[in-house]
């Protein structure tokens, strides 16, 4: 098999689950206006709430992924409201924000691990079939096809809501100017708080596609969600329509960029990346 039509490949599948990521870190960041290190355990939550529902407790696998996202949301939408919100409430700064969500990733790592333990699942067993394609030389699996038409829904929606219905103009609003938003009658804390809330179900939809394709382990949310947030940093930081040119320049820049070099390198060639951006193009490709 010709090592370039897979690279390409395996290119544009990490480019839809950054894409994914992305999108539903730029919408808690565009109006919550911080680094929401939290989101990076909603991904474990939503990969192991599947593991134990279908896995363990033995319920369809449609019902587990639908009981798997709602949960997720719900405890992105309680992290918001039991720690940001009063936070915020406070006027704490970002940095307080960002080590108060860095203290939630810990801790609910630490709460998964200890209900499931340290060790390394993996939710395929769960699939009746995943067939791999060959696709211009390149082979692809039922599930990473799965990922890429997914992420193309969730971006055609996304932009649909946000720029057609009266919750998504709320959201721009926010993002814009949040006082102003107040002034003239927009009730921001509840449309932060279900940002939050959708925002944990898309990172629970991504850590779940995670554990189809590879595997999950209560320690994954971290790097993905690092890779996640340079993705954002490419395309724009709060420019969600840019997450999904940043979510693909970074899954090429990664998988060309370990062709010749040891694979240990990628997540150097990421920092590398990131680095650059915040350097040379810190509003990144598309500015919001």
């Amino acid at each position: 098999m010709d090592i370039v039509p897979q690279l390409i490949a395996n290119s544009i599948i990490a480019g839809s689950i950054y894409t994914i990521l992305a999108l539903g870190f730029n919408l808690s960041f565009s109006t919550g206006k911080f680094i929401d290190m939290g989101y990076g355990v909603m991904m474990v939550i939503g990969g192991y709430a599947v593991f134990y529902l279908s896995k363990i407790l033995g319920l369809p696998l449609p019902v587990g992924i639908l009981l798997g996202l709602v949960i997720s949301g719900l405890v992105s939408y309680l992290a918001y409201t039991v720690v940001y919100k009063p936070l915020r409430a406070r006027k704490a700064s970002g940095a307080v924000l960002l080590i108060a969500s860095l203290g939630v990733l810990t801790a609910l790592q630490a709460v998964i691990a200890i209900l499931f333990t340290s060790q390394f699942q993996t939710l395929s067993g769960l699939l009746s079939g995943n067939r791999v394609f060959e696709i211009f030389g390149g082979a692809i699996t039922a599930v990473q096809l799965t990922t890429l038409a997914l992420g193309i829904f969730l971006f055609v929606i996304l932009a649909v809501i946000l720029k057609y219905t009266m919750c998504g103009k709320a959201v721009t609003a926010i993002s814009d100017d949040e006082e102003v938003s107040k002034i003239v009658g927009i009730n921001t804390e509840k449309i932060i708080g279900s940002v939050f809330f959708i925002s944990g179900v898309i990172g629970g939809l991504g850590g779940m596609l995670i554990g189809f394709d590879t595997g999950i382990e209560p320690i994954m949310g971290l790097p993905w969600l690092l890779s996640a947030v340079t993705a954002v940093i490419i395309g724009g930081i709060g420019n969600v329509y840019g997450s999904i040119a940043g979510g693909f320049l970074l899954a090429f820049a990664e998988n060309f960029g370990i062709w010749q070099i040891p694979g240990e390198w990628k997540s150097a060639i990421t920092f590398g990346i990131l680095i650059l951006f915040l350097l040379f193009r810190p509003r990144g490709l598309f500015p919001k």
